[in-house]
């Protein structure tokens, strides 16, 4: 198995297609990635710009380059020595336009007796025999909606269904003949399929969803034929040639993921393969799967938390405390009650589809929800995760002790993995988890945003670098081939804006002050979400008016607190806007704003090199999120899926290989030399990456440093960086002052011991041997990457 040594994440789209992505093969070659890693390619809706939403397996996407363009990528790929990992979909299908979904379209037509009625996930009992399709809008009477019901023709001269733009297939036979009078409700109530008010979706859907997403609908890839015409087109990858490896997504909506993955193996000649798994804190992969681990994110957690100063905690604590009106709810109470809310909510159809599978068990659904919202990770896997469910049980008997009965009726059958309550249970608790914790709570715990990123645990503040030490160690030993990240397509904060915002850590009281100020000047009634909301201002400005705008709206309806996505409130949403304009046009508040990030910027630039040198250097394979080579100060999709300037990296990238040692300035050009010779080191000179040892430093601020050696390579980087600062800040000097003082009167005296032999720093060619100064290692920067010289 070929496994990277670094990836570069790109999204292929319409717009930046596959023949694109050959065109800068040349350019990831020269920074240093050693495989590119794609997004979905498989044929999508039309316009979709993520790809998970497929609509034919059997295709490449002709607008993302089809086969011409993959076969072009990964040649080019190839030729320049880098392997090509590609972002597949099996646990879904899109069919936001039936008539382009190739299997929903016939599942439509023919109902159960589609040959396709087996590949999705259909409570046809409950249906009454018919798929439920939620597209009809709202009326008082549901009558008149399907009133509005007409019949057409496509150009081929089929006769469809048409509710506005939507259009559905009709059964043969269905049709009155002999040119009577057509009535298109008579009409739709002859089809396999009920067109139902959106709304009843919450809790009368029954066929399986990603997530709450109506328009993609879950498939059973573990039915033998459904995996295989499902992936047959990613088979041909590797009989070809033109793949890798393989990312696959959302792999706990699966049934069986341990099963699939290993028919996945089987299928493609066992690749390199990694999974988009979230694991909550102390959570480990299940053993046995065939797969080199995740995609990352519980890497990203823990480099975040360990450039955080927890002795802010109590401060933020206190701050968060009075925003929420005096006290804030325990983060264990708050996702109890936003997963239970989801499970209540858009999720309810799932619960009851559960509960229908125990109709014999008094209040199933009531008891079934609540243990989902006491779940303590995302799923299991039976036999592996039981004892997460017996800590499920534990928790609701704690909670909900009149549910004994009904448990002692449930959990033998939850627990037995073959049971069907137990697999589609499974299936379900994740779903509650992804919507309650990452969709909802994510909004509305907003003590340190930085820390409610996908894949953390907010509940955990920080981390002291002997802890992430123990962690790294851990990752070389049981998972050294898994990926780390910083950013990604589904981040809900770009990288850089993680770490400006890490900065506010250090200076809590200061924060509270600016706070107060922007919240005078630009009130919300919502304090939890106004705090979400500056942090989100000052840790992306400068940003354009309309990113912010759709941030903003976005954040609100998520939070759920003061409007909805599904009950928007009108007037808080023009005061939620009327904020975001301020930022702009209020000066007196503009001023205050720029004020602040400037005296934050070059504290979350010392966050971000660090962060990132951390990340390509530390165990596991880094990968690097398209364009974040340079400041990467995205918010939540699709803000992070924006268009990236490669010529424009292309050119600082020729500058700094031509000599140039770049300022730490809003460029991000110093973000470019720390990632292209990391990567670099890694690809080149793989033995110097075989181990892990921490580094400790000696000295007055040998809290600031944070080290290790990968076995020849060392990694020494700067932590706590306004702390720093203030240790060389004069009585009665302002902290702007300190800000500016030099880097060796912050450092001292304090040194690292460095392994025996002389080293060169890659990022500015000084050597160093024996105990280093750290004020001379980071004259120049906050980091520095040294490898042995001479070799």
């Amino acid at each position: 198995m070929k496994i990277p040594q670094s990836t570069y994440r790109i999204q292929v789209r319409p717009s930046f297609d596959l023949h694109e992505v050959s065109r800068q093969v040349d350019y990831l070659r020269a920074v240093g990635a050693d495989w590119v890693y794609l997004s979905p390619l498989l044929a999508a809706e039309p316009g979709s710009d993520h790809g998970y939403d497929v609509i034919d397996h059997s295709r490449l996407d002709p607008s993302r380059g089809g086969r011409d363009g993959l076969a072009a990528a990964a040649e080019a790929a190839h030729d320049a020595g880098l392997g090509v990992l590609i972002d597949i979909v099996p646990n879904h299908v899109g069919i936001q336009t039936p008539a382009l979904s190739v299997w929903w379209w016939d599942l439509l037509l023919h109902g159960r007796d589609s040959r396709y009625a087996q590949a999705f996930d259909v409570d046809w009992e409950f249906g009454n025999g018919k798929v439920r399709v939620p597209v009809l809008g709202d009326d008082d009477d549901p009558g008149s909606e399907l009133a509005k019901l007409t019949i057409e023709t496509l150009d081929d001269g089929t006769p469809v269904l048409c509710y506005y733009d939507n259009r559905f297939p009709i059964a043969a036979g269905t049709l009155p003949g002999d040119g009577a009078e057509i009535d298109p409700v008579a009409v739709h109530a002859r089809q396999n399929y009920e067109l139902m008010n959106w709304r009843r979706a919450d809790a009368e859907l029954n066929y399986r969803r990603f997530f709450a997403v109506n328009t993609l609908a879950g498939i059973r890839v573990e039915v033998p034929w459904v995996f295989d015409e499902s992936h047959q087109e990613i088979v041909r990858w590797f009989d070809e040639g033109l793949a890798d490896g393989l990312r696959v997504d959302h792999p706990d909506g699966l049934r069986d993921p341990k099963g699939y993955l290993d028919r996945l193996a089987e299928a493609t000649g066992g690749p390199y393969v990694l999974v988009e798994k979230i694991l909550e804190s102390g959570e480990a992969l299940p053993s046995g799967w065939a797969t080199a681990g995740t995609t990352g994110y519980d890497a990203l957690a823990d480099i975040d938390r360990v450039l955080i100063d927890g002795n802010g905690q109590q401060t933020l604590d206190e701050l968060d405390a009075r925003l929420c009106g005096g006290e804030r709810e325990p983060w264990a109470d708050l996702i109890h009650g936003t997963k239970r809310g989801i499970a209540d909510g858009i999720l309810r159809s799932e619960v009851l589809r559960l509960a229908r599978l125990a109709p014999e068990v008094d209040d199933a659904a009531d008891a079934l929800a609540e243990v989902i919202a006491n779940f303590p990770v995302y799923r299991s896997y039976l036999p592996d995760g039981a004892q997460h469910l017996e800590e499920a049980v534990e928790e609701t008997l704690r909670r909900r002790p009149e549910l004994d009965g009904t448990l002692k009726a449930l959990v033998p059958r939850l627990s037995d993995p073959e049971d069907p309550l137990a697999l589609r249970f499974q299936q379900t608790s994740g779903m509650v988890m992804a919507k309650g914790v990452e969709d909802t709570a994510f909004y509305r715990y907003t003590r340190l945003t930085s820390l409610t990123e996908v894949g953390g645990d907010p509940g955990e503040f920080a981390i002291t670098p002997a802890e992430f030490h123990r962690r790294q160690r851990e990752r070389q030993q049981q998972t050294p081939a898994a990926m780390t990240t910083l950013s990604t397509h589904d981040t809900k904060r770009g990288e850089d804006v993680r770490a400006r915002i890490d900065v506010l850590a250090e200076l809590p009281e200061e924060w509270a002050r600016v706070l107060a100020e922007l919240s005078e000047l630009a009130p919300l009634p919502d304090g939890p979400l106004s705090n979400l909301m500056w942090q989100a201002v000052v840790g992306a400005w400068p940003i354009s008016r309309d990113r912010l705008h759709a941030y903003a709206e976005k954040a609100a309806r998520e939070a759920g607190d003061s409007t909805a996505w599904t009950a928007p409130d009108a007037e808080f949403e023009d005061t939620l806007h009327a904020l975001i304009d301020a930022c702009y046009d209020n000066p007196k508040l503009n001023s205050t704003l720029t004020a602040f990030v400037h005296r934050i910027e070059p504290l979350g630039w010392s966050n971000s090199l660090s962060a990132k040198l951390i990340q390509l250097t530390a165990p596991g394979v880094p990968d690097v999120y398209q364009g974040s080579e340079l400041w990467e100060t995205s918010l939540v999709d699709p803000d992070n899926r924006r268009a990236v300037d490669f010529e424009a990296r292309r050119a600082l990238l020729a500058e700094i290989d031509a000599g140039r040692l770049p300022a730490i300035d809003e460029t991000g050009a110093a973000k470019l030399l720390v990632v292209s010779r990391a990567l670099r080191l890694r690809r080149d000179r793989t033995e110097l990456f075989s181990g892990y040892r921490p580094l400790e430093a000696e000295g007055p601020a040998r809290e600031h440093f944070i080290g290790f050696d990968r076995g020849g390579a060392l990694t020494l980087a700067t932590r706590l960086p306004a702390g720093l600062a203030a240790r060389i800040q004069a009585p009665g000097a302002s902290t702007a002052e300190a800000d500016t003082a030099s880097v060796a009167d912050a450092w001292g005296t304090t040194t690292v011991a460095l392994p025996p032999g002389t080293f060169i720093d890659t990022l500015t060619g000084r050597t160093f041997a024996g105990r280093a100064a750290l004020a001379e290692v980071f004259a120049d920067y906050p980091v520095a990457l040294l490898a042995p010289a001479g070799s």
